[in-house]
């Protein structure tokens, strides 16, 4: 009896041990797991549920079988035109043969490090025989956009004004071929050609955002001061030809103003004169010495403050300082 007890105690604790080290595992959703025994693969697990390996034998690794995101870093890369633009690129990928996976990269961190190398490879290799705008517009919908003209002084500059100021007021910009999403494809295909040697599919890779680099800044910079410098002259063409032309209308109007005043003035002039000389006329006829006598005070108001000195009175023409009768 006492033999018959220690057995089962015996059984028992193997039994406890033998569950306490694992016999069982468990393959989540959206799991799947390489068994490893003494360094070989034995089995491939994909399907969901509990499994059964053999304790302090089996090895289990295990990946995700869902979709994964790789966000690379920022890269300095040339175009075409050797201006440098910094790329960040994101993918999503998964594991497609966990074998293939397990032998190749062994682990999640180890394939982030092997789609590093190979997406920012396909990423520099199509940035930099492509141009600039290829990499920054995807498409030519910019120059479809109805705009107004940007060259405004109260109002539009267009047609044969813009003509003469030398002021192109359509807008266009670059043409281009591809485009950013074009782009990303063309590094989709060169990286998947590469990918399924590591047991991994990529789903699609996109070229997320486009950076100037500080040099390619200050030239756009520099470039838009000069653009906005000639529109400004324009503006300054435009006005110094306004302002001469009113100065002009204000000039040819003060010359008619003037002319007009002056004829004005000349026939009031004239009238006058003619008052007066009926007046005189008048005068004369009533008392011919009077007249002759006060024009002979007028000219001596005027003439004799001119005189610097009189050699003599004795001439016809001072007949009347001497005598009020002129005799």
């Amino acid at each position: 009896m006492k033999k018959t007890i220690t057995v089962l105690v015996v059984v028992a604790v193997i039994l406890i041990l033998f569950l306490i080290t694992g016999p069982f595992y468990v393959i989540e959703e959206g799991e799947q797991a390489v068994v490893i025994r003494f360094g070989r693969i034995i089995s491939i697990e994909q399907e969901a549920g509990l499994k059964i390996k053999v304790p302090f034998v089996d090895n289990v690794n295990k990946f995700p079988k869902k979709i994964l995101a790789w966000d690379g870093e920022s890269q300095r890369i040339p175009t075409k035109e050797n201006q440098f633009i910094w790329v960040d690129t994101t993918a999503r990928w998964k594991i497609t043969d966990p074998k293939l996976f397990y032998e190749s990269v062994g682990s999640i961190t180890g394939a982030h490090s092997r789609l590093d190398d190979v997406i920012d490879s396909a990423v520099r290799k199509i940035v930099s025989r492509n141009s600039l705008v290829e990499a920054v517009r995807n498409s030519n919908v910019i120059n479809e956009i109805a705009r107004p003209s940007v060259y405004q002084a109260g109002a539009e500059i267009e047609g044969e004004e813009a003509e003469a100021l030398g002021i192109d007021t359509t807008i266009v910009y670059d043409e281009i071929l591809k485009g950013r999403a074009v782009l990303s494809d063309e590094v989709f295909q060169e990286s998947s050609i590469i990918t399924p040697q590591y047991g991994i599919e990529l789903i699609d890779i996109i070229i997320r955002q486009i950076k100037y680099s500080d040099e390619l800044t200050e030239s756009v910079y520099r470039r838009m001061i000069a653009e906005r410098n000639q529109i400004a002259q324009a503006f300054r063409s435009d006005g110094e030809g306004k302002k001469a032309a009113i100065l002009g209308e204000m000039q040819r109007e003060l010359l008619s103003i003037q002319s007009g005043a002056y004829r004005e003035a000349q026939t009031i002039k004239g009238e006058a004169d003619a008052q007066a000389a009926a007046i005189y006329a008048n005068t004369y006829n009533r008392s011919p010495d009077f007249y002759e006598f006060w024009k002979a005070i007028e000219s001596y108001r005027t003439m004799l403050p001119k005189f610097r000195k009189t050699l003599t009175t004795e001439p016809e023409y001072f007949r009347y300082l001497y005598d009020q009768a002129g005799r």
